[in-house]
């Protein structure tokens, strides 16, 4: 007996990160209820992204083309690399920040349980990369998890095989913010991180 299409839809919600039983089962609804036009566009657009959006060649990044816009550019500094883990940091350095070198997204970070290593982040194209001699410096933009800082570890070593510079952008107390509401993890990193004052 096939299941009814009303909770195929529901599970086609579930996919979505954060997407729980109740959430899809509103979305379903309101799609049906109020926004099949909407609900139309979505299934198009979804179907067209799904079959036309690959990565891009040099970077990682997602692309509709071999090359994004990015790594196409000629305007961009060659020399700079910024290694992240998602296309979502990319973005988010790129929106806040004066940023205009290349880019090098991961899709992840090394997480050995997962069976996630080097080669399932592209870190052999990583290498590729650093050997051609353009870049000078390698900025490890990863995330200040446990995986993160044993992602940023494994590609300062490769940065360094390389003579590329290693950096790591500062991490710490955020700016406006006051200490009593900072957590002790960040507090305790940005004292240990501490420089001198210009």
């Amino acid at each position: 007996m096939s299941v009814p299409l009303l909770e195929q839809l529901v599970e086609a919600f579930r996919v979505l990160p954060g997407v729980g039983q109740k959430t899809a089962q509103r979305m379903a609804y309101h799609v049906l209820e109020r926004g099949r036009d909407g609900g139309r566009r979505l299934a198009e657009v979804l179907g067209e992204a799904v079959e036309k959006i690959g990565h891009c060649e040099r970077c990682r990044d997602f692309s509709e083309t071999p090359l994004c816009a990015t790594c196409a550019s000629a305007s961009r500094d060659v020399q700079l690399l910024c290694a992240v883990e998602s296309p979502a940091d990319r973005l988010a350095i790129e929106q806040a920040t004066g940023y205009r070198g290349l880019y090098f997204v991961l899709q992840g970070r090394l997480s050995p349980l997962d069976g996630i290593g080097p080669r399932e982040l592209g870190l052999h194209l990583l290498g590729e990369r650093l050997a051609q001699g353009e870049v000078q410096e390698l900025i490890i933009a990863t995330n200040p998890t446990v995986e993160g800082e044993a992602t940023a570890h494994y590609l300062a070593q490769l940065a360094r095989q390389h003579g590329v510079r290693p950096s790591r952008p500062a991490h710490g107390l955020p700016l406006g913010g006051e200490l009593e509401y900072v957590d002790r993890g960040t507090l305790s990193h940005a004292f240990g991180s501490r420089g001198e004052m210009a």
